[in-house]
């Protein structure tokens, strides 16, 4: 093995041409049964998803997550945010990711493993972390999301910090809200087809 390929840092980011987001056209927001149906059937028909999840933030020590609130799958095409309070909502959103047939690709996704177990009562099935890619292609530090789309596309990732400590368990989210979790799970889908996985 060469010598570590280096991560570009904050400031070398920070210079770089934006990434292209989705915007609210192509991300369908997912709160009934019925809307999740109507995902899943779009959803099934690609080999692989982007995928990340929203919990509220907790603020006070000792504090538990009862998490996740929301759960975002994206294609390369289209993101779609899921909201969990609807119990069928829920019921379709297990079943994706329960389903062992499709690659379901994202960054730092130990905690919402853990979380998705303990809230849906199923273990997701075809998780890829595509840091663990990253790391075994030569890269040094942890590959955040911004990392990566600074590495494969020499494009700056923009992450609002105010939409990612935001309450994910409001009953409607923001438009800010949508935006932040569809990009998240559409960087990863983007990023799983740069690196030639397929």
């Amino acid at each position: 093995m060469n010598a570590r390929l280096p991560t570009p840092d904050k400031d070398a980011i920070a210079l770089l041409p934006p990434f292209e987001r989705l915007g609210l056209d192509r991300i369908t927001w997912v709160c009934t049964g019925d809307q999740a149906r109507q995902a899943q059937a779009q959803l099934m028909q690609t080999p692989a998803w982007g995928f990340d999840t929203e919990s509220k933030p907790t603020f006070k020590v000792g504090e538990q997550s009862d998490g996740p609130h929301v759960l975002q799958l994206s294609t390369a095409e289209r993101a779609w945010v899921f909201q969990l309070h609807d119990p069928d909502c829920r019921a379709v959103s297990a079943a994706l990711l329960a389903h062992p047939g499709i690659v379901k690709a994202g960054f730092g996704l130990g905690d919402d493993r853990k979380r998705i177990i303990h809230k849906l009562d199923i273990e997701p099935q075809g998780i890829l972390e595509l840091n663990t890619v990253f790391h075994q292609r030569g890269y040094r530090k942890d590959m955040g999301v911004k990392g990566a789309v600074a590495v494969l596309f020499n494009q700056r990732f923009i992450k609002s910090k105010k939409a990612a400590t935001s309450n994910w368990a409001n009953e409607r989210l923001s438009e800010a809200q949508l935006i932040y979790a569809a990009n998240d799970a559409y960087a990863a889908i983007r990023v799983w087809q740069a690196l030639n996985l397929a």
